[in-house]
């Protein structure tokens, strides 16, 4: 995150904290449902629906209103800006998404345990040895049919405008897969000062910040045009074409 950037700084109110605890406990209780129906699933060979399901519901708990633009492109390789954890259930519920996402957060069990149901593919950004073995990863699950989403800024921007793309976050992609589609993605949220995750806070910081909330949470994903021709030459094509193509919807959204 940028650590120049402010964010907000509002005390929670005791209400806040009763919503707060209120939501979580909705949170507890789908995850208590969700991870056995996960393992049955898994056991009988069926979709691995469970977990896009309980991060959509997390995001319905946490108060996300969502409205889809554009058509997306099933099993796609969708690239989006990135403004807060929130992110990730919005996505799961708009476009049915797993997700690439850095090593780092395998450090944590927990953390790691809930990605590895939604089937994130971890990269490592500097471990060269692994380049092949990261490139199967992603290959194999968009080979399966499904979305996966890339944040290719590499962290959270404060949702106004864009950080710039990271190519080097591609290389897992880069000869891409024959027949894969790459679909660039905005996720515009209405009260973006108020949502955003930027600056020197913490992220339990936002995390209560926002289920603190009263307001629902607006936001539009603008699915945009796939990405074609040179754009698909190579990884830092793909970048440089998807920033544009997010910034433009961004402009004109305005």
């Amino acid at each position: 995150m940028a650590p120049s950037i402010p964010y907000p700084t509002a005390k929670i109110s005791p209400p806040g904290y009763v919503l707060i605890g209120f939501r979580l406990i909705l949170m507890l209780l789908l995850l208590i449902v969700c991870v056995p129906l996960h393992y049955l699933w898994k056991l009988l060979g069926l979709d691995r629906m469970w977990p896009r399901v309980f991060l959509t519901c997390v995001g319905a708990v946490a108060g996300i209103h969502l409205r889809r633009r554009g058509k997306r492109v099933p099993g796609a390789l969708l690239l989006a800006n990135h403004v807060t954890w929130m992110d990730i259930p919005v996505l799961a519920q708009a476009a049915n998404s797993a997700f690439v996402a850095h090593d780092g957060l395998a450090q944590f069990g927990l953390l790691k345990w809930l990605c590895e149901m939604n089937e994130t593919v971890f990269v490592a950004r500097h471990d060269r040895s692994s380049v092949g073995e990261q490139k199967e990863a992603v290959r194999a699950a968009m080979n399966h049919g499904g979305t996966l989403t890339l944040f290719p800024e590499g962290t959270t921007s404060d949702g106004t405008g864009l950080l710039p793309f990271k190519s080097s976050l591609l290389g897992a992609l880069e000869p891409l897969p024959e027949g894969a589609v790459v679909q660039p993605v905005l996720i515009a949220y209405e009260d973006v000062p108020d949502i955003s995750w930027i600056g020197e806070e913490a992220g339990l910081d936002n995390f209560k910040r926002i289920l603190a909330r009263l307001k629902p949470v607006r936001v539009d994903v603008h699915f945009l045009a796939p990405l074609a021709g040179e754009a698909l030459k190579n990884r830092k094509t793909m970048t440089a074409a998807a920033q544009r193509a997010i910034a433009g919807e961004m402009a004109s959204s305005r």
